[in-house]
């Protein structure tokens, strides 16, 4: 099967409206969690979010297309102009055989909200003609792909918190077999509204440090409550080795290795099984390399934490054999089905720069917990081979590898 290389990247997350101003922070320590804006949160438990607050939509679409797509839809197209532009393509690429993999873990969740409550009010005769096409998961696929001329497969993976994780997989799997010579994956999320936060909050996975946003995500600390809601999108250009060499392209690295897998025990409590079963398929397809680092999923919640950091044991033999780890869900909260695309595309640019992605908040230890989550600030390091986790509801799970060339 044919080689896949990454040779294009996007990013945009409360940090950054671009990968480099969006790395800087992250490298940076920062923290883009605040205050929730962008409605209003009296009645609701819970206040703060990782929110975008300074992107502009018509940065992206025409004034008259903004209202004919979701936010989510805004940051996914974003992120992925970045990308292309960036994998400077040639102009003779075959658009035929260029596909886009999109990935989103709810989709248009804030115009679902605001049609459903027109509908309630004012009847069905008002709902927005707009609803429909804008809301779907799929018609970020969709936008792209007609945005950017892709007329190679057009596919969409909504596996929760691991939808961008899968949607580079699916990517790759094209490649592999030949139905595409290249893939443009875009993550993206924005499901910060009343109802979403509102949902996450009835079920006690979101922290309620309210009075504290810039601590309330605390990945692997004693002291972490749950993980705080972010929005963003994350895009990275795929394509068969021999391409990229052909044309000459800087290539960011080579998946060498992905895995996936189903708990099949809990529709939101994770297992330490289902997700070492993704990495043992992911580091199996790598033929079990040196791992130089990984991004955890991290989430700051008191499960999964745990779990993972046994997993990640586990899987390299003791604690003795495990790379740095750290999460960067600390600064940008959890973007939900972007997350993965977004880690991506964050492990891309650690290997580009020779430098590990430091774990923020992480002040009181668990004896749960006790890997080098890289706490001090970022940290220089010889980085070659990262990997990178993402687990979801209903017990989905994917993990990608890449290597440096």
């Amino acid at each position: 099967m044919k080689r896949v290389v990454v040779t294009g990247l996007g990013m945009i997350n409360s940090l950054g409206l671009d990968k480099e101003s969006a790395f800087a922070g992250i490298l940076e320590g920062k923290c883009g969690i605040k205050t929730i804006e962008s409605f209003d949160t009296e009645g609701q438990s819970v206040t703060i979010a990782g929110e975008i607050t300074d992107f502009d939509p018509l940065s992206v679409l025409d004034a008259k297309e903004v209202k004919k797509a979701d936010r989510f839809i805004h940051l996914g197209l974003a992120a992925a102009k970045e990308a292309m532009a960036d994998a400077k393509l040639p102009d003779d690429v075959d658009m035929e055989r260029f596909g886009v993999a999109s990935a989103s873990g709810i989709g248009g969740l804030p115009n679902i909200e605001k049609n459903s409550l027109v509908c309630g009010n004012r009847g069905p005769r008002r709902i927005s003609p707009f609803f429909i096409p804008s809301s779907l998961v799929n018609m970020l696929g969709g936008f792209i792909s007609i945005y950017e001329g892709l007329k190679g497969p057009n596919l969409s993976s909504v596996t929760a918190c691991a939808a961008g994780t899968h949607a580079i997989g699916e990517a790759a799997k094209s490649i592999m077999v030949g139905t595409a010579d290249k893939m443009l994956v875009v993550g993206a999320e924005s499901a910060i509204c009343a109802v979403g936060i509102g949902g996450f909050a009835a079920m006690k996975a979101l922290s309620t440090r309210n009075d504290d946003p810039k601590a309330s995500s605390r990945p692997f600390d004693a002291d972490r409550d749950g993980f705080v809601m972010g929005e963003g999108a994350g895009a990275l250009v795929l394509e068969s080795y021999d391409d990229a060499v052909a044309r000459g392209a800087t290539i960011y690295g080579e998946l060498i290795g992905f895995g996936e897998s189903g708990d099949a025990n809990h529709i939101t409590t994770p297992t330490m099984d289902g997700p070492l079963r993704a990495m043992k398929g992911a580091y199996k397809m790598a033929g079990e390399p040196k791992i130089d680092y990984v991004n955890a999923h991290g989430t700051s919640t008191p499960v999964n934490d745990k779990n993972e950091t046994a997993a990640i044991k586990e899987l390299l033999g003791g604690k003795e054999n495990c790379p740095p780890v750290s999460s960067i869900k600390g600064q940008l909260g959890h973007c939900l089905g972007a997350a993965g695309a977004i880690e991506a595309v964050v492990c891309l640019m650690a290997m580009r720069d020779g430098v590990l992605p430091p774990t923020i908040n992480y002040t009181t230890p668990d004896e749960n917990c006790d890997l080098d989550y890289v706490t001090e600030g970022a940290r220089k390091a010889d980085v070659n081979i990262t990997m990178s986790n993402s687990f979801g509801f209903g017990g989905t799970n994917g993990v990608v590898i890449f290597k440096k060339i």
